[in-house]
């Protein structure tokens, strides 16, 4: 790959000390950052290409903390219904219709959004096909990890979904072997809880034990609604963080995901065993409910932004998450000094990376670690007059600003064309199946208005 230089940027590290360098440069050397800042000209080799940044910003990857990727192409199914009506009679029925090529290209058209708003590295709870879904974040030249959707219990399940703990581990154990660090080591396998509505203590407390021994990290749906720790507590008599504590699962190596209700002292059992938190404001906004956010950047937690999947919040586009979790913290708690710009920077790009156990390989741009990099132009009506630099790119900026994402130093969008995918014959191939799978399923959505279909 060479080098690339590139030079004069606002060049934002998000490293140890939060360095920022105005009229910086980065030099990427193969798939890794040589330099940052003022990069000694010794080090450029005479074929680099050097691009001149003219003012423009340099960031770290986003990281997508939460995206299921196989409902991607589902986007629509969960409008202005209850929950209940959305998981089953919509979204169970769909994801259990889907083929293992429907969450390849669903897998593809996700990676489309994303690379477009700037993620290089994403986290993914489970879908059915976790060699769909490897295959087609291998093409997209992202970085992933990637899980299989595990339940063994729970009332209302499609019969193809009906499966016992021992099936279930066999599965992931299985997919691990088979795709773990493959692409490069860009795609890995961790383990998945659905929920604790759909996951046994015994499934549970085995899905940890062999997480430990492979070395990866267990994402799982914590604390998502009311009626889970309402669920728990009647069944367990206690809620379900405090229940996943006395099972030894609260570890550094647990991903939970909205953990919308938890007690004070369930969020000091996160600080204490260095659980790691995925915020996901616009699908928590629907039903969910305000996860304490401000509280647990009070208390040190780790947390990072997701954007759900599409029959959630309909967006894979982190940015306007980065905006709401800006917003909804101050708007509920009526205090605007809350979750400031730079918390919300920090989740996004650092924070992500720890969350995803990789803070040592990405997350910052700083010397040694892997090429994987945004340019973002601050020009047009958007984003100008730009005159606080960092709060700009939470309140104000676009996922159309973001004309370049580079993930282990290989350019995926380049002025805003993306180059490792066909994106027409995605898009295409891509709702063409998601029609078909609504037929399959049997779900038809109501028409909003009057409609007459006028022939040609």
């Amino acid at each position: 790959m060479g080098q690339t230089l590139l030079k004069n940027g606002y060049i934002v590290s998000m490293n140890e000390t939060e360095q920022v360098y105005d009229g910086g440069s980065v030099l990427v050397q193969d798939d890794k950052i040589l330099a940052v800042g003022k990069v000694d000209p010794k080090l450029v080799a005479p074929d680099a290409e050097v691009i001149e940044l003219n003012g423009r910003y340099v960031l770290p990857g986003f990281v997508n903390t939460h995206v299921h990727t196989s409902q991607q192409i589902s986007r629509g199914v969960g409008d202005d219904v209850d929950f209940i009506t959305w998981l089953h009679k919509r979204m169970w029925p769909y994801e259990s219709n889907m083929t293992e090529e429907d969450s390849y290209y669903s897998t593809l058209m996700c990676c489309l959004e994303l690379i477009r708003s700037g993620v290089t590295s994403f986290a993914e709870p489970g879908g059915q096909f976790v060699s769909g879904m490897v295959k087609g974040v291998t093409e997209a030249g992202l970085r992933a990890k990637l899980a299989k959707s595990v339940m063994d219990c729970g009332e209302g399940l499609p019969k193809i979904w009906q499966r016992t703990a021992d099936q279930e581990l066999e599965q992931q154990e299985d997919d691990l072997k088979r795709y773990h660090n493959s692409a490069d080591g860009r795609v890995q396998i961790w383990f998945g809880l659905r929920t604790i509505f759909n996951n046994t203590d015994d499934l549970i407390i085995r899905t940890k034990e062999m997480a430990d021994r492979y070395g990866v990290g267990i994402h799982m749906h914590v604390a998502e609604a009311k009626s889970e720790v309402e669920y728990t507590q009647e069944v367990y008599g206690e809620p379900t963080v405090t229940h996943l504590n006395r099972l030894g699962v609260l570890d550094k190596n647990l991903l939970a995901v909205h953990t919308v209700w938890l007690t004070n002292e369930e969020i000091r059992m996160f600080r204490e065993h260095d659980v790691k938190v995925s915020h996901n404001p616009a699908s928590a906004m629907r039903v969910l409910g305000f996860a304490k956010i401000p509280r647990m950047l009070r208390e040190g937690v780790c947390v990072s932004i997701g954007t759900d999947g599409a029959s959630s919040s309909n967006r894979m586009d982190i940015v306007d998450e980065m905006w709401l979790t800006s917003l909804i913290h101050k708007g509920w708690r009526l205090d605007s000094t809350v979750v400031p710009s730079e918390d919300v920077l920090r989740m996004a790009t650092i924070n992500g990376a720890r969350a995803l156990l990789d803070d040592r390989i990405y997350g910052s741009l700083t010397p040694g670690k892997k090429a994987d990099l945004i340019v973002i132009n601050p020009h047009g009506p958007s984003m100008m007059p730009v005159n606080d630099k960092i709060a700009a790119l939470v309140t104000a900026m676009h996922s159309t600003n973001i004309e370049s994402t580079m993930c282990d130093g290989k350019w995926l969008m380049r002025d805003r064309k993306i180059l490792t995918l066909d994106e027409e014959a995605i898009l295409k191939e891509a709702s063409a199946r998601g029609a078909a799978i609504y037929d399959r399923a049997g779900i038809h959505l109501p028409d909003r208005f009057p409609v007459t279909k006028i022939a040609d």
